[in-house]
């Protein structure tokens, strides 16, 4: 960064500070519900989600072969393979627009094409097959379909819109420039890999299962005993060094922007209130279905919370094209996960991506309530 990037900076930072006006009711509700949702976030998601997640990272940044990932999700693979693969694999999982983070990160470093491993991050936290359930339950099977529906078709086009705008980035990752690990594929079979690879991703399923308290300790901690038995059992020393030293490079990466971004989307919550924004969504037009879609993006919505959040909006009129154009984004993007992706992606890929990601999921919703 340059030198007067970071006097620039400095400067508005004195004069925010020096001007605040701290005594002020919505400074101090906003500063509170900053914190609060910082709070929130901490017990709820950080070692349920995205530590496991983290660990699995890393382990695919290490174990995982790296032909395995060129030949299934590649920039050369058959897109009828490598898209309906990482859409599927994205699916399966239900975790938050953070906590798919890690895990796309392991994918993009380890040789990923970008169109694939996009699919993977916006399916993840879009599709995954709680979600769809509770949706159709609350809000109606034509949402859940027009959900799953819609979510899959973004994935797809958004992943090759990505591949178009970026292929020389591609042709690097193919060639190894961001190849992980020690230099080369370590030498264990692939069963032991995959099995090491399942048990840590067990671990954040069954975090997110709502089953008896005492079955999911019993199960975790089977789950993590027979991974600390592979680690200590069949792995190598200088290999599993490794794993952690990958591990806490994507936290350390990772973690600090996202809490950053949790804050100040706590703010957002106080300063933007909702009353606000369905006056802005009741109809299904082009721009109600672009505010719920760029409203989506800023805010943060954990993992299926984002279902009785929008049965909430559309009791007060929400819309229902641009319930669903927030069920797309609201869930696939958030300003935490935004500010990560600058970090993950790069100053040029990250913002085609938000972007393509609000265009698509406007478009989704305002056909959707045309159409129903």
């Amino acid at each position: 960064m340059k030198e007067w990037v970071k006097f620039a900076l400095l400067a508005v930072a004195f004069v925010i500070f020096y001007f605040a006006p701290i005594d002020s009711p919505i400074v101090t509700q906003s500063v509170a519900a900053g914190f609060a949702l910082l709070h929130e976030y901490a017990r709820l998601h950080v070692l349920t989600c995205l530590v496991p997640a983290f660990f699995i990272a890393g382990t695919i940044a290490v174990y995982v072969k790296k032909d395995a990932i060129l030949k299934l999700l590649g920039p050369t693979t058959k897109k009828y393979i490598a898209y309906p693969l990482a859409s599927i694999s994205g699916g399966i999982l239900a975790v938050c627009s953070c906590t798919i983070l890690p895990l796309f990160a392991g994918i993009y470093k380890r040789g990923a094409g970008i169109g694939p491993a996009v699919a993977f991050l916006f399916t993840g936290p879009a599709i995954n097959v709680t979600a769809i359930l509770l949706t159709g339950g609350v809000l109606g099977w034509d949402f859940a379909v027009g959900r799953l529906v819609a979510a899959m078709v973004i994935s797809v086009l958004a992943g090759l819109l990505m591949t178009v705008l970026f292929r020389d980035h591609d042709k690097k990752n193919a060639n190894g420039a961001f190849a992980a690990g020690l230099g080369g594929d370590v030498p264990y079979s692939n069963f032991t890999i995959l099995s090491f690879f399942l048990l840590q991703l067990a671990v954040l399923v069954v975090f997110g299962l709502s089953i008896d308290p005492v079955l999911k300790a019993v199960l975790i901690i089977a789950m993590i005993a027979a991974v600390l038995g592979i680690v200590f059992l069949k792995f190598q020393k200088e290999h599993n060094l490794e794993w952690m030293r990958e591990t806490w490079d994507l936290t350390k990466k990772i973690l600090p922007y996202l809490f950053v971004g949790v804050f100040i989307a706590g703010i957002i919550e106080v300063v933007i209130p909702q009353e606000f924004v369905t006056g802005l969504v009741g109809q299904n037009t082009i721009l109600d279905n672009a505010v719920a879609s760029i409203f989506g993006a800023i805010m943060y919505f954990a993992t299926l919370t984002e279902v009785p959040i929008i049965q909430k909006l559309m009791g007060l009129g929400m819309g229902r094209g641009p319930a669903l154009t927030l069920l797309l984004t609201g869930n696939a993007l958030s300003l935490p996960s935004m500010i990560v992706l600058f970090k993950v992606m790069g100053k040029k890929q990250a913002p085609a991506y938000i972007l393509t990601i609000i265009v698509l999921s406007m478009v989704a919703g305002w056909l959707f309530g045309e159409l129903l």
